[in-house]
């Protein structure tokens, strides 16, 4: 199998998010068959939207897959690397299960940001997922989300957002691990 821009071997697709078992599963074919079709309708010519509407209205695929299957032909044919948005930035995300209400574990992750951070985050807890920002240098931000997972635990995610380049994403991830790994220390001592 090719390591090329358009190898369509399922480790490449794999490597895009998804299992070329997952997308099938999804969308009733294979992401290699997915690309062929976007490749025969000229689609490495379009736009991001313009691939994903087609997609839609051409072929009938579902909600996130068609968004799926977009970026991992993008990612296929060269035109984005892993983490890339559409704009070109990059954005990374890290997560961790607390053993707390969504509420809480929301709060204590803000509290090891911000104070890492030296700055107050914007909060958002009318909808079903709670989250909250902080802002970053460089237009960038950071953006907490709490889902309630079984037994009263929640995961909270975070996602670094606008990084400049793929060399900023290794730092950025290492560094939401250690601030969640001191959030949970944080929550743990709280539990004793």
């Amino acid at each position: 199998m090719s390591d090329s821009p358009n190898s369509d071997s399922p480790d490449r697709i794999a490597a895009a998010g998804r299992s070329d078992a997952a997308m099938t599963a999804a969308t009733g074919k294979p992401g290699a068959h997915w690309f062929e079709l976007l490749d025969a309708a000229g689609a490495a010519e379009w736009t991001h939207p313009q691939i994903a509407r087609w997609l839609h209205d051409e072929q009938g695929v579902p909600g996130w897959w068609r968004q799926a299957v977009t970026v991992g032909f993008e990612q296929a044919r060269g035109r984005r690397l892993p983490g890339q948005r559409a704009d070109g930035t990059f954005e990374v995300s890290a997560s961790k299960t607390f053993p707390l209400e969504q509420e809480a574990a929301l709060d204590v992750v803000i509290g090891a940001v911000s104070a890492s951070l030296g700055r107050p985050a914007s909060e958002s807890r009318t909808a079903r997922y709670l989250t909250a920002r902080c802002k970053l240098p460089a237009n960038g931000s950071l953006l907490a989300t709490a889902n309630p997972a079984n037994a009263g635990r929640t995961s909270v995610s975070l996602a670094h957002q606008r990084l400049a380049d793929a060399a900023a994403v290794a730092p950025a991830k290492a560094a939401m691990q250690r601030g969640l790994a001191a959030a949970s220390s944080g929550a743990a001592r709280g539990l004793d």
